[in-house]
């Protein structure tokens, strides 16, 4: 189906009232909104008491006096592994499963939370014997096994800092996080499956740590803890790198959580920044795991005793960290991990998985709901999806279209969908409906959690008049919010805070345009910046204009995003070659070879939907490049202005190039 524009998104009138039976069992209730309302502090401290074990209670629930800097239950302690682990257990649920993981070739494990708190105390002690201490940094680059998330909370244990580095990222990616971090522990995989077959991932930390000696910088990483899971070849530096399982083997099964206060760094994960260089977003424990637990409880209506939750994406990403690792484990609840894509081996594998455990929450992204779209409803016909009671969507805007087959196709008609809107900057969900409560509406992340305050803003930096759209942004400070970008305090003020701040009030800038209804609700216009964001991941085009311009071919190139029917948004590069450098390739040698540059300098995930090659790209007088009028050809718009280029013929030999090799008039 096609995408909806914003207009006739914006003109969504099916509403969903909840039924009176699931209403009757909800974990929320209205009243979650009005004690927040009443008292946002005092709610959100008595939350992290009801949801999490203190070693030390705090008495103090925020410090806001050097905004932006924020200090939440600042002089509390608690250990974010034991409240996901241990307490579990201690309460007598020890043989409840804590996750069913399925491998991509078929391969499964159960482990019960008796069995994943062992785990992790023998990783944690393991760790402990290569010199990982609090405060540490270590850096994760594995495929979605359940290693991955027993080396996170082995890490979040010992009050060290873990960096997850997606695995499809390539090695120039990983080097530049592992530098930025000064990680002194790497813990990866021989590699994983994926559509079919081994990728590898050990090659790339090698080539990566090669990167960071050739480059001259001081190496920080002493060592390399490798996973066997893929049986592929790898090479092996004696001294350096150690196979996790003969590591674990010698490890003791006991090891004490030691409280650490509720500020100690839990996390930090890169985005891409808009100067090119990527972002290390600091996430702490106390606060961020009471808003994680909170929205994972709430905004899922989550029953651990019967309840089999299922987040499906990689721990590589926010999500993963804040929807399959601590929300999920904090609030004791069983869930799924799988391996791989959801086509291999059939395109039935996702369904088969929900038939298999019957699941009963699935949050995954539109792209994902887009592409079963594509192939039709025929095929999760054929599945028992009536387990199903609560459905979620993440990443980007979700289309009513999408939303409506979601429900209809997935949900058997009935089963509400909850479409939240946060960050990996953000920690948490901030704005979702609540099942059981909110009246749904198509299309519409709807309204802020309780305890949270946004508003859309106007140019002139005052709140809308519903209804209406402006910049989306934060306007109180909340429990899970990033503390700073890792290292550069000053980049942080100035990306996320100097804006719409004021020298009364510190207002976030979440850097999303939004739009706030005649009902109050909110809906997602997408990015106000020049971050283009493929199936829910964010991309900076300065990145990939560096990436593209690192080719010795490439003299000039300029990248947009553009609407994709599959990924939300696509990446487009128009791009300027040096003269002669290309000489005896064909466009389409050429253009393949670009996209292979792109795919080894950043990953797969950034690699171009088009590239043209063209004589010239739209720059004003000044010499800024006007991607706004980039857009428009890409999307298949009427170009707008282009009274202010220095020469306004080149729009016309873009777009002629352009509808030519697109086949349209």
């Amino acid at each position: 189906m096609p995408e909806n524009s914003i207009d006739s998104l914006l003109r969504e009138s099916r509403l969903f009232p909840p039924s009176n039976d699931f209403a009757a069992t909800s974990v929320a209730s209205p009243e979650l909104y009005e004690r927040a309302a009443a008292d946002r502090l005092g709610f959100w401290a008595e939350t992290a008491r009801e949801l999490l074990h203190w070693h030390k209670p705090f008495t103090e629930t925020l410090d806001w006096s050097n905004a932006p800097f924020a200090r939440w239950f600042g002089d509390g302690e608690l250990n974010v592994a034991y409240n996901c682990l241990d307490r579990h257990v201690e309460a007598g649920n020890g043989d409840r499963v804590a996750i069913h993981w399925e491998g991509e070739p078929g391969d499964s494990r159960t482990l019960t939370y008796a069995e994943l708190t062992t785990e992790v105390k023998r990783a944690a002690n393991a760790l402990t014997a290569l010199g990982i201490g609090q405060g540490d940094r270590v850096a994760i680059y594995l495929p979605l096994i359940p290693e991955a998330v027993i080396a996170m909370l082995a890490v979040a244990r010992l009050g060290a800092v873990h960096s997850v580095v997606f695995g499809g990222f390539s090695a120039e990616s990983l080097s530049s996080r592992i530098h930025d971090a000064s990680a002194k522990l790497v813990i990866t995989a021989d590699g994983g499956w994926r559509r079919g077959k081994v990728f590898p991932l050990k090659p790339a930390v090698d080539a990566a740590l090669g990167m960071l000696a050739a480059s001259g910088a001081e190496s920080t990483v002493s060592t390399v803890l490798v996973v066997k899971r893929g049986e592929n070849d790898v090479e092996w530096t004696e001294g350096r790198d150690l196979w996790w399982h003969d590591e674990l083997a010698k490890a003791d099964p006991e090891h004490e959580a030691k409280a650490f206060n509720a500020e100690n760094p839990l996390f930090i994960l890169y985005t891409s920044g808009t100067t090119g260089k990527p972002k290390g977003i600091l996430h702490t424990s106390g606060g961020y795991l009471t808003q994680a637990a909170f929205t994972h409880q709430n905004v899922f209506d989550v029953h651990p005793e019967t309840d089999v939750y299922w987040c499906t994406a990689d721990v590589g990403w926010v999500t993963g960290h804040s929807y399959v690792t601590y929300g999920p484990l904090a609030n004791g609840a069983t869930q799924v991990l799988y391996e791989g894509t959801p086509d291999t081996p059939h395109p039935g594998r996702w369904w088969e998985i929900i038939q298999k455990y019957k699941v009963s929450i699935l949050y995954t992204a539109p792209t994902a709901i887009r592409s079963f779209m594509k192939v039709g409803r025929e095929v999760p016909d054929a599945f028992d999806l009536s387990s199903l009671r609560v459905l979620g969507s993440v990443g980007e805007p979700i289309n009513p279209e999408a939303w409506i087959w979601y429900r209809d196709v997935i949900g058997a008609g009935s089963t509400p969908i909850v479409d939240t809107w946060w960050q990996t900057e953000t920690g948490a969900i901030m704005i979702s409906a609540l099942p059981g409560i909110t009246t749904l509406k198509p299309g519409s992340a709807q309204v802020p959690i309780p305890g949270v305050k946004v508003d859309v803003l106007g140019e002139d930096g005052a709140p809308v008049t519903p209804p209406s759209g402006g910049a989306l942004v934060i306007s109180e400070p909340w429990p899970a919010m990033l503390r700073g970008i890792w290292g550069d305090p000053d980049r942080y003020v100035a990306t996320y805070w100097a804006k719409y701040s004021t020298p009364q009030k510190s207002i976030y800038f979440a850097g999303d345009g939004a739009r706030i209804d005649e009902d109050g609700d909110i809906w997602l216009l997408g990015r106000v910046d020049d971050v283009i964001k493929v199936s829910g991941h964010r991309l900076s085009t300065t990145e990939i204009e560096s990436a593209l311009v690192s080719h010795p071919i490439v003299a000039e190139a300029a990248v947009v995003g553009a609407d994709d029917k599959t990924t939300g948004q696509a990446v487009v590069a128009f791009v300027i070659l040096r003269a002669g450098k290309a000489e005896g390739q064909s466009t389409e040698e050429t253009t393949t070879a670009l996209a292979k540059q792109v795919t080894e300098k950043i990953g797969a995930i950034a690699r171009p939907r088009q590239i043209f090659i063209v004589a010239e790209l739209p720059k004003t007088r000044s010499g800024k490049i006007m991607r706004r009028l980039l857009r428009d050809v890409a999307e298949g718009r009427e170009i707008g202005d282009t009274t202010t280029l220095a020469d306004s013929s080149v729009m016309s030999l873009i777009s002629e190039k352009f509808h030519a090799a697109s086949g349209t008039e």
